[in-house]
């Protein structure tokens, strides 16, 4: 029997730093991994922990000439001079090496390298997890690896997933992205649950794991979130879920009873405040729906005027305002001092601008306001609102005797044989007899026509007409101060869309309607003379408001309108109009939780292709809807009644029988 040769492993010794020189042969030619200067800072602190493996330099004649070339390991012999050039190694200090004299320098380079099994993710983040429960704290695990605090907490959030999951993920039936995503939910139990519901998905992307894991909880960006705040949210007891893998607006806020109780407590407190004001009546609500002032009056209060400090104050802060602006006009980009310092000026300005509203005695008897949240999670209230029934009932005013020609009918000769006979009764009477109603009503049947023809030839004036008879109509509830007869119909909308005050464009339209009822006068009467002493360009913005407002697109089952239908189309093409820029965007509540699974594949197949849609057709409708709202987020789809057709050829305006035949095809 042939006894078996052992192996003879190369020599180790310690070879001084100055007899080690790099050699050519090292097959690790491109840079990657820890920098030279993190690694040494790695072995000041823990020394070197891997013997460099060399091989003795020849002379021509191949005797050794007590130098040594190191094959593998040239990033440590690096790491190493560093340390000597810093003078905290001495350049004759013992080096622990392994001298190689068979085979090829090249293959001992290769082989360090190849054969040289990588850490798995996993004994990383348990390492950590190690060394943290051993007294290490996050800052010191950090300091020792080089690595930003955050990434420790990311690997310890990792290591405390799930046990289950983390076999999972060692025995690659799991990803990292999909293993970061369960670490949104701390509860081991959640946590095996989503995995097991995964495991009858065809789809198991992070995005889904995300949602299933945050079911129920409210984002820290909801305005009830933002109202209350997080840290009182935490104070009071409330968890917050984070996610330290990808933006995630603050996380998510996991008991929504309590954050709804917080809310109306601090509605509560808010609307006592106002109820101290003085008002008639104060509702408070985290939301009221769109729309839900449209059948109140509401009293224009007049803005306190600023005070002599504020005055100079504002003045001081302008003047300095304009100086930084000049200062850096030629710049290209604002210091952060500055552009700091310009936003602190902007906002106190603001501040003082903003002035609070003055109500008369009067008008506290009769209005009240609603208390709620706004989109951004600031407090909203909305003041001097009066309802129908609190409305002052008016007394007929007995000095006059006027009265519309609506109220006189053509009876034949009776009237004009009676008015005859009243003139000949009277007509040794008292010459400052006032006219007869008859007489005046065709006297001013003939004035009304011959108004008619002079503002027909007098277009400026007409508009301006017309913009009075709008604005009455619009912004005054007993606007009856004007000859014109154009009443402007402005739907109302807000059952028919929830959330609807939630969208940009509304919001825009809503600050328009604030700002101009701002901007005109308390009473009906004095609009005439203020609409006359406006420029030209503030009226025709009035006016272009006022007509948009009377715009009506809405398609209603009970309600079909083709022509209307398709002259909005004709508005939409030549405005341009992009529902997607305008800010709708398709979500599970706004649309895709709304139709069926169909159509939620054809919308995900039509913006972003087969592969997409295929992926989550084996997904339950919400799940579907879900994932479809992620796969579309961006990308400007719309469906049908949300999108503007191109004008035809030549861009004129379609013919009204190519309205109708469009919004029938439509129909169809």
């Amino acid at each position: 029997m042939t006894k078996s040769r052992k192996i003879t492993l190369s020599a180790s010794r310690d070879i001084p730093f100055n007899k080690l020189v790099l050699s050519h042969s090292n097959v690790r030619k491109v840079k990657a991994g820890v920098s030279i200067e993190e690694l040494a800072e790695d072995i000041a602190r823990r020394t070197l922990l891997s013997s460099i493996t060399v091989r003795p330099v020849l002379d021509d004649e191949g005797a050794e000439t007590g130098m040594f070339e190191i094959p593998a390991g040239g990033r440590r012999y690096r790491a190493l001079e560093l340390l000597v050039k810093q003078r905290r190694l001495n350049k004759t200090a013992p080096v622990p090496c392994i001298v190689r004299t068979d085979g090829l320098a090249e293959e001992d380079s290769l082989a360090e390298n190849v054969q040289r099994a990588p850490l798995h993710p996993l004994d990383q983040f348990r390492a950590f997890q190690a060394m943290r429960e051993k007294g290490r704290s996050e800052e010191e695990i950090a300091a020792a690896f080089f690595v930003s605090v955050n990434v420790v907490r990311q690997r310890l959030k990792l290591a405390a997933v799930s046990p289950t999951l983390l076999d999972a993920y060692a025995d690659e039936e799991m990803t990292l992205d999909q293993l970061m995503a369960f670490t949104v939910n701390p509860d081991h139990e959640r946590q095996a649950q989503v995995w097991e519901a995964l495991k009858q998905h065809y789809s198991r992307q992070p995005y889904e794991i995300r949602r299933m894991l945050t079911e129920g909880a409210v984002r820290a960006s909801d305005r009830r979130a933002r109202f209350v705040g997080l840290d009182a949210y935490v104070e009071a007891g409330g968890d917050v879920l984070r996610d330290l893998f990808q933006g995630d607006e603050g996380g998510w806020l996991q008991d929504a009873a309590l954050l709804d109780a917080m809310v109306g407590g601090k509605l509560n407190e808010e609307a006592e405040a106002i109820r101290a004001e003085g008002w008639k009546w104060v509702e408070a609500a985290a939301d009221f729906p769109y729309g839900h002032t449209c059948d109140l009056r509401r009293i224009q209060g007049e803005a306190e005027p600023m005070s002599d400090e504020e005055d100079a104050a504002h003045a001081a802060l302008k003047a300095e305002y304009d100086k930084l602006e000049d200062d850096y006009a030629e710049a290209d980009e604002l210091p952060e001092d500055v552009d700091e310092r310009l936003g602190e000026i902007e906002t106190a300005m603001e501040a003082l601008r903003n002035r609070p509203i003055r109500f008369e005695a009067e008008d506290y008897a009769i209005a009240g306001a609603f208390v709620s949240i706004d989109g951004s999670g600031g407090l909203r209230v909305e003041r001097g609102y009066v309802r129908p029934e609190d409305e002052p009932v008016a007394e007929p005013d007995e000095s006059t005797g006027e009265a519309s020609a609506d109220t006189y009918a053509d009876n034949g000769t009776d009237d004009t044989v009676s008015d005859i006979q009243d003139q000949e009764e009277d007509e040794d009477a008292d010459g400052a007899r006032p006219l007869s109603d008859r007489l005046v009503c065709e006297l001013t049947v003939h004035r009304t026509m011959a108004l008619r023809d002079a503002l027909a030839n007098d277009p400026q004036l007409a508009m301006l007409a017309c913009l009075h008879a709008m604005v009455l109509q619009l912004f005054y509830h007993y606007g009856q101060d004007s000859c014109v007869e154009i009443t402007p119909r402005s739907t109302q909308f807000g059952s028919q869309a929830p959330n609807l005050g939630e969208a940009r464009y509304v919001q825009s339209v809503d600050l328009g309607i604030e700002t101009w009822a701002d901007n005109l006068p308390k009473a009906p009467e004095d609009l005439w003379d203020a609409l006359t002493e406006w420029d030209s360009d503030s009226r025709d913005a009035l006016f272009a408001h006022c007509v948009a407002m009377t715009v009506n697109a809405v398609q209603e089952p009970h309600h079909r309108r083709p022509r209307q239908i398709a002259h909005a189309d004709v508005l939409a093409s030549m405005l341009g109009l992009d529902m997607a820029k305008a800010g709708w965007a398709p979500t599970a509540d706004s649309y895709l939780g709304r139709v069926t699974k169909a159509q939620i594949l054809s919308a995900v197949r039509e913006a972003r292709g087969d592969r997409e849609a295929e992926r989550i057709a084996g997904l339950k409708k919400p799940d579907m809807a879900a994932a479809a709202e992620d796969l579309l987020a961006g990308t400007g789809w719309l469906p049908q009644p949300l999108r503007t057709p191109a004008l035809p050829d030549g861009g004129g305006e379609p013919t009204a029988g190519d309205e109708e035949a469009a919004a029938l095809q439509a129909a169809e």
